[in-house]
């Protein structure tokens, strides 16, 4: 009997398997190279990119909470130049696709920063990280609102040749308006959920655990939410969906399948465990051996209502 298929097309990037790693919990892949088979993930999503440095936000930064962690690390990064000399010859060496997360402040920046990555070698594709306050519309994070959204899509679109994926962010009244949005400016698929807002208080100090006192929740305890807002999404659009959040099984990564996702993200559960996603891979496969299924493609979107 031949062994299943778990190979995957995400947008125009192929996949040996619908295992990919979140961004800004894997860093630049180099720090988990004695501790994971790199080759072996369907394809490895690096620490969010700016066009200059960026320092990120004072510590504290990194809170630990019930089911989850909060950070606010303030997208830290090299910056683009360092990317391009520093990182991206050991990503070039690997096996498998890697995808950049980019961001920006404006929509230029966006555009800008999608424009030169497209003339760099070894790169799969783009993610595009929408979360971020737009600086010209009075702060407001593009990701929420339907018009900015669709606005730095389209110019990232009309600059660059690579597939692209636009991470959608949960802090919405209705994620499927932002979906249908970006889909209609050109994405080529859609990854969600970011972060949810939120904060942790120091009773003793009566002062936020965080510096930057709000941060992103991450981790088992936005599961159930991630969950329903990749099916709510996957209903509503025709381009494939990533799904992320609290990941951190084979068993987490099949509800998000057959909810409808087409490949997942592995984030905190990385701190946890570094090698974890080798085992969601081996537990994906042995799941489909179980159940004498050839194709991932026959879970996808399977969900019986």
């Amino acid at each position: 009997m031949p062994e299943p298929s778990l190979a995957v097309n995400i947008g125009g990037v192929r996949m040996a398997n619908p295992v990919m790693t979140a961004s800004g919990t894997f860093g630049y892949a180099a720090e988990f190279e004695n501790l994971v088979d790199l080759n072996r993930l369907g394809a490895i999503i690096v620490k969010g990119l700016s066009l200059a440095p960026t320092k990120g936000n004072p510590p504290p930064r990194i809170v630990e909470t019930p089911c989850g962690m909060l950070n606010a690390i303030g997208l830290e990064n090299v910056g683009l130049d360092a990317f391009a000399a520093d990182k991206l010859p050991f990503l070039r060496k690997l096996a498998v696709p890697v995808i950049v997360n980019l961001y920006g402040h404006t929509v230029e920046a966006y555009a800008q920063l999608a424009e030169r990555l497209d003339d760099l070698e070894g790169i799969a594709g783009i993610e595009l990280n929408i979360s971020c306050p737009n600086v010209r519309q009075g702060g407001v994070a593009f990701g929420v609102d339907a018009r900015a959204a669709e606005q730095v899509v389209t110019a990232v679109r009309g600059r660059t040749r690579l597939p692209l994926i636009v991470k959608l962010s949960p802090n919405v009244t209705d994620i499927t308006v932002i979906a249908r949005s970006v889909e209609a400016a050109g994405a080529d698929a859609l990854s969600l959920i970011n972060t949810i807002t939120g904060m942790a208080v120091d009773v003793e100090t009566r002062r936020p655990k965080l510096a930057n006192v709000t941060g992103g929740l991450s981790g088992p305890a936005i599961k159930p939410v991630a969950l329903r807002m990749v099916w709510q999404v996957a209903r509503a659009v025709r381009i494939p969906v990533i799904g992320i959040g609290g990941i951190g099984s084979a068993e987490d990564a099949l509800e998000f399948i057959i909810a409808g996702a087409s490949a997942v993200q592995i984030g905190t559960a990385n701190f946890v465990d570094p090698a974890v996603t080798m085992e969601i891979v081996d537990g994906i496969h042995a799941f489909l051996n179980r159940h004498h299924i050839d194709t991932i493609h026959e879970l996808i979107g399977s969900l019986r209502t």
